[in-house]
């Protein structure tokens, strides 16, 4: 059995039915969810003028390969109505892959761990809740370490 940890968020519509229904997609379709951290709200990361987003992270159990749990989420959010039109815009639901076991993969259609988990708080602090201890494969440091020196200032509010 394989541990992902994966980052849900959005912006648009009813976010807490969107996370609450992505959840259940990724229980049925990538493996049984282990743990889910508590909801986050944040200012928009990249492009400010646009509504708060919420965000959360999960610790999912699988047996899926990583390549196959990042088609399966990228099948979700489409099934989900996301669409697409810019980088750091506006969406339904955002489903990111962080790490999958301590795996380091760097291909053209999959980076583990996340390249930029370690700059925005608003994946941090949803983690820190639920794999603290967990070290980043290539930094080597802890969840918690890595929060307590991100750099990132936008606030980030648990609910």
């Amino acid at each position: 059995m394989n541990l992902v940890y994966l980052s849900i968020g959005g912006n648009l519509g009813d976010i807490k039915a969107n996370l609450a229904t992505a959840i259940q997609f990724i229980g049925e379709e990538v493996g049984a969810v282990k743990a889910v951290s508590s909801l986050y709200q944040t200012k928009a990361w990249g492009i400010e003028n646009q509504p708060d987003f919420l965000n959360q992270c999960l610790i999912v159990e699988t047996t899926l390969p990583p390549n196959e749990v990042l088609k399966t989420v990228l099948n979700i959010e489409d099934k989900m109505g996301r669409v697409r039109e810019r980088k750091w815009y506006t969406r339904l639901i955002d489903i990111d892959l962080l790490f999958y076991n301590d795996l380091i993969i760097n291909t053209k259609d999959l980076i583990l761990p996340h390249p930029f988990l370690q700059d925005r708080n608003f994946v941090l602090a949803p983690l820190v809740e639920i794999a603290d201890d967990f070290v980043h494969p290539i930094s080597q440091y802890s969840i918690q370490e890595l929060y307590d020196n991100c750099k990132d200032k936008l606030a980030v509010t648990q609910l």
